[in-house]
């Protein structure tokens, strides 16, 4: 989530997730909303003014539903024009807003309109536009079409609310017809299309309604949202990325399974592991779903690079470093690695030993990557510490990841994730998960999200949430006595509760 001065629709969505997860309700931002658009009526127009509210079935037409009522208590004459599919009203918050208004007969007239030929002429001296809001994706359909015709057509005053209905809010762009608006108002920051949809704008106002600003600093189930794709029917094997983990050695073996694992947990579609033939058998004993490359020699060493050559050009991402270990020969292999990864343009995640093989490289990769160092590796990396307090921690590892040019996400007990423009906090985790191994399966979690074509950064701040919220739920089951296999079976679970709204904040 790239939270500058302006925001896509899918991002504003992620903010209202992780608003809700922090303690603030869909209906208290629609109820902020909705009297931030009766405030800016209010402030032009005098009370007795007519105002029709033309409403569509989801949160933009709840705002509406909520801006009525503030209008109607405040002695204007309101109209509420519900336009509407068969499926009726699809937001809760919006149908609790639509009960009030129904009660307030000798104030409010609701009028519902399922086809074009009941739409009419709209003459009231304000029209509120509060049919569509952000989720505009193509031309618009009837009756929705017809009753922003009517809109254009009327010769009130128009106020459109968040976004002018018929407008790509992303690109600006209407794809058929648009609302015309004479003003605004839209919530929390502008939207990414409004420089090229100006036309269509008026006046712009942009209105806070209540969005605290940790929703854009800790990371939260929005983060999961904006990194998640979903899967229609039609879905076929590969859809959801390769990922070819690079690993293991005659030490250790452990590390690079838990990566795959981890994620195989996210939804990738096949996890290769490339490791010395004294690991690789081990590797494979974890579980079926691992495809291993056995390759030559008990580490990593560059004659064994050839070996899975071929497999760069099938994988959509690579993690290098778990488990790897540091002899002479796997450093300059790890050097070679990740020039062929350049070359490809893959995505990389640099974990464990890999860190420190990439601190003693001369020259800076060019390929998106993420590296996930603790403390330790950071000062390695970088020569610096980390310090104790987090927004001196935050700033020394935003300046890091500028000059290197790479995503940091430096693990502890709140983990700091920076692309070197932006930088976020993520508070999920707990002490037991100090255990070894949960590093490993954080690996596995973002670069399984980013085989999955997730951005890197994005990938990192979503991985590091589900990942400390799955060490989470298994603390409430275990208490400190966790290990890293635990937290496999609660990635999931973490993901869709994440996604349904269920999950909350310690």
């Amino acid at each position: 989530m790239l939270l500058d001065g302006e925001l896509t629709s899918r991002e504003f969505r992620a903010l209202d997730m992780n608003a809700e997860y922090l303690g603030v309700s869909p209906l208290q931002l629609m109820e902020n909303a909705g009297r931030a658009v009766a405030d800016a009526v209010m402030e032009r127009f005098k009370p007795g003014c007519r105002v029709i509210v033309v409403c569509g079935p989801g949160g933009n037409g709840g705002d509406g539903l909520v801006a009525a009522r503030h209008l109607a208590g405040a002695g204007y004459k309101v109209e509420v024009l519900l336009v509407l599919t068969p499926g009726g009203i699809r937001s809760e918050e919006a149908r609790a807003n639509l009960e009030s208004i129904r009660r307030m007969r000798s104030t409010v007239r609701v009028r519902e309109v399922y086809s074009s030929s009941q739409l009419g002429e709209l003459e009231g001296d304000v029209i509120l536009d509060a049919l569509l809001g952000t989720g505009v994706r193509g031309p618009l359909s009837s009756p929705f079409l017809e009753a922003v015709q009517a809109m254009n057509r009327s010769n009130g005053y128009k106020v459109a609310v968040d976004v002018p209905s018929g407008m790509d809010s992303d690109t600006g762009a209407a794809l058929g017809e648009a609302l015309r608006a004479d003003l605004t108002v839209t919530f929390h920051k502008p939207k990414k299309g409004f420089k090229k949809g100006k036309e269509f704008l008026g006046e712009l106002r942009v209105s806070p309604i209540g969005i605290p600003p940790e929703a854009e600093l800790f990371a939260g189930p929005g983060d999961v949202y904006l990194a998640t794709r979903s899967r229609p029917p039609e879905s076929k094997k590969g859809d959801f990325g390769y990922l070819l983990v690079v690993g293991g050695s005659e030490t250790y073996s452990g590390a690079p399974a838990l990566t795959a694992l981890g994620a195989y947990s996210v939804g990738v579609d096949l996890v290769y592991v490339a490791a010395p033939e004294t690991a690789a058998s081990i590797i494979a004993g974890f579980s079926p779903a691992l495809v291993t490359i056995k390759l030559r020699g008990s580490h990593l060493s560059p004659r064994g690079l050839e070996e899975f050559r071929p497999l760069l050009e099938r994988v959509e991402a690579v993690a290098v470093g778990p488990g790897l270990g540091l002899h002479e020969d796997t450093l300059r292999a790890v050097e070679t690695l990740l020039g062929w990864a350049e070359e490809l343009g893959l995505p990389l995640l640099l974990d464990a030993d890999a860190i420190k093989a990439y601190s003693k490289m001369e020259r800076r990769i060019r390929t998106p990557t993420v590296l996930t160092p603790h403390s330790g590796e950071f000062k390695t990396l970088t020569g610096r510490e980390a310090p104790a307090d987090i927004w001196e921690r935050g700033r020394i590892v935003e300046e890091e990841a500028r000059r290197l040019g790479v995503v940091l996400l430096l693990k502890g007990n709140i983990d700091v994730i920076s692309d070197g423009l932006h930088t976020r906090y993520n508070l999920t985790g707990n002490p037991g998960m100090t255990v070894g191994g949960t590093g490993d399966v954080l690996s596995g979690v973002v670069s399984g999200l980013m085989a999955m074509g997730c951005d890197p950064y994005e990938a990192a701040v979503a991985g590091a949430f589900i990942n400390g919220a799955a060490g989470d739920k298994v603390y409430e089951e275990k208490g400190f006595h966790i290990l890293p296999t635990d937290l496999l079976g609660k990635i999931p679970m973490v993901m869709e509760e994440a996604l349904a709204g269920k999950l909350k904040a310690k």
